[in-house]
């Protein structure tokens, strides 16, 4: 009985089981790759290891921890009833089936695989889109947009693979799209967390509401991705990249990041939007200048950085309190925000550090993947277990 209890409550929210799986997808694929691009490993799939790298992060990781938030949160959009039961375990199947193919492409076929894996990023906008449209909540109509851009980087990516052999340009514009999402939500919920937080404590300054500043950072930013996915080395890609790190920038002190220095669950989204503004600025520079600003090192501060803390910042928070858990890091959060902040650096450190490189990219590796695995183990029983006051 406890057993059956605990399966239902893991299916009874979407964040339990996506951030869960996904966690542990993320840590593992990790551990996986490293002896995998050292050549001590080899995988079934007919992805080169650093496609099949850039996948599981991107296409597999990133859009369960989606899924999670905005299955979750599109209730509080729209009013309706969230997602639970079989149909969600039916979706959390259809992404798992992906993983698998994808891992084994070369055993069922490179076509067959990408069928499987685009059926995850296709059926979560389908939900997502319904939801939206019978509520008549047509702001956010944009989330669906760019999860259906995020499945048509996927189709991409599966399609340069087979016909170059190596990604590249879907790489740039899945990073974009997922980029854009957590500018998008995140100038939604962090000024709005922040807020709450402030009033809480009596503060009568409050982060600045969205307004047309917002509205024009973000159009500058789209304008900034879509240069540097379709034209990387043209000087006005510099020049929008620039810009889009300077209006960014400029939109986060609106948002009083510096008064939650003391509570890193609400510091580290700040700080996760403050890295995504450097990298604007960083991987302008490795265009302009490559030999001196590596631009593996400034992807990687988009990735390991941006997306490393977005994802375990908003998974720590989301899971806390939709499980009626106050919102207060302790020692295991701040473990994971310093764990992945530290396997962040090291990456970006790695092309710098001649030939101590693979001991460097091992460390970066195992750090990165041991703030997943901790949140993982950390949260289990979170993720599973009844609400904070005994209610299932």
């Amino acid at each position: 009985m406890a057993d059956t209890a605990r399966w239902g409550r893991l299916f009874s929210g979407a964040f339990r089981p996506f951030f869960l799986l996904a966690a542990l997808w993320m840590a593992g694929s990790i551990l996986v790759w490293v002896p995998l691009y050292m050549g001590h490993a080899a995988l079934p799939t007919a992805f080169a290891p650093r496609d099949w790298h850039i996948h599981a992060m991107l296409f597999g990781g990133i859009p369960a921890i989606i899924a999670g938030f905005t299955l979750t949160a599109v209730s509080s959009w729209t009013g309706r009833p969230t997602m639970t039961g079989r149909p969600l375990a039916l979706l959390v199947l259809i992404w798992v089936a992906g993983r698998i193919a994808v891992s084994v492409s070369a055993l069922i076929g490179p076509f067959a695989a990408a069928l499987i894996d685009l059926a995850f990023p296709l059926a979560l906008a389908a939900v997502l889109g319904r939801e939206v449209i019978l509520a008549g909540n047509w702001r956010n109509l944009r989330v669906v947009g760019l999860v259906l851009l995020l499945a048509l980087a996927d189709a991409g990516f599966h399609a340069e693979a087979m016909g170059r052999g190596l990604a590249d340009l879907s790489v740039r514009a899945a990073l974009s799209a997922v980029l854009m999402l957590i500018l998008l939500m995140g100038g939604r919920i962090i000024p709005a967390f922040t807020r709450n937080w402030l009033k809480m404590r009596g503060e009568s300054r409050l982060p600045a509401p969205f307004d047309r500043f917002d509205a024009s950072a973000m159009v500058v930013s789209g304008l900034a991705f879509v240069a540097w996915t379709v034209a990387p080395a043209w000087v006005g890609t510099v020049v929008l990249l620039g810009l889009a790190g300077l209006a960014t920038a400029a939109r986060l002190t609106r948002w009083r990041g510096l008064a939650t220095r003391s509570e890193p669950l609400l510091l580290v989204l700040h700080v996760a939007i403050a890295t995504i503004a450097i990298g604007f600025i960083v991987e302008a520079l490795s265009i302009l200048w490559p030999e001196i600003v590596d631009p593996t090192a400034a992807l990687h501060l988009w990735t390991a950085g941006s997306v490393g803390l977005t994802v375990l910042g908003v998974m720590t928070r989301v899971s806390r309190g939709h499980t009626g858990r106050p919102l207060a890091a302790g020692r295991l959060e701040i473990a994971i925000y310093a764990l992945v902040s530290a396997g962040a650096l090291l990456r970006m450190a790695a092309p710098y550090s001649g030939d101590a490189y693979f001991h460097v990219l091992a460390c970066a590796g195992v750090l990165w993947a041991a703030a997943f695995l901790t949140f993982a183990v950390g949260y289990a029983g979170i993720l599973t277990g009844p609400r904070a006051n005994g209610r299932d």
